[in-house]
């Protein structure tokens, strides 16, 4: 059970890191978007995109906690907000909660649009639909991090313990 844990945290911990670098991606090009007229539609789509990815990372540290801890994968239609609902649960003697629950709740806006992103054409994005979700995103990612980072601290305690 040690090197499942470990595993799990590491595994944590690489996604953070891409979800770093993918919601800085998210900062610049909608920077850019909104200082230039030429190819702003590329702009554009870079961030929807890029919201897109960033919501499915944290669905994939989602769906690897629910995997090793929680004793499996959801499944029916509403699969996505139940797992999201999830992890702001705490489960007594098992694991703490992985979110807190207004995190989950502004986060639940970021798994609408990505379901939005998948069913639409590019060319129907609507910049005004993003823009709470960007200008949220520097507020949001700081406290996204310190909370998973603190369960990837009781990942590595549990380690630890289960170790004497």
């Amino acid at each position: 059970m040690i090197a499942r844990y470990r595993t799990l945290a590491r595994r944590i911990q690489l996604e953070v890191e891409e979800l770093e670098r993918t919601q800085a991606a998210i900062q610049r090009h909608w920077q850019t978007a909104i200082r230039t007229a030429t190819d702003q539609d590329a702009y554009l789509n870079s961030v929807a995109l890029n919201l897109h990815s960033f919501y499915s990372g944290l669905e994939r540290i989602f769906e690897l906690i629910a995997l090793e801890l929680d004793g499996g994968a959801l499944g029916g239609d509403a699969w996505h907000v139940e797992l999201l609902r999830q992890m702001a649960l705490d489960v007594p003697e098992v694991r703490p909660s992985v979110l807190q629950q207004d995190t989950a709740a502004r986060l639940d806006e970021y798994r609408k649009f990505r379901h939005r992103i998948r069913n639409i054409y590019a060319t129907n994005l609507d910049p005004d639909r993003m823009a709470h979700l960007v200008t949220d995103l520097p507020s949001l990612w700081p406290q996204i991090h310190r909370e998973l980072a603190a369960f990837t601290t009781f990942l590595r305690e549990l380690a630890g313990v289960e170790g004497r």
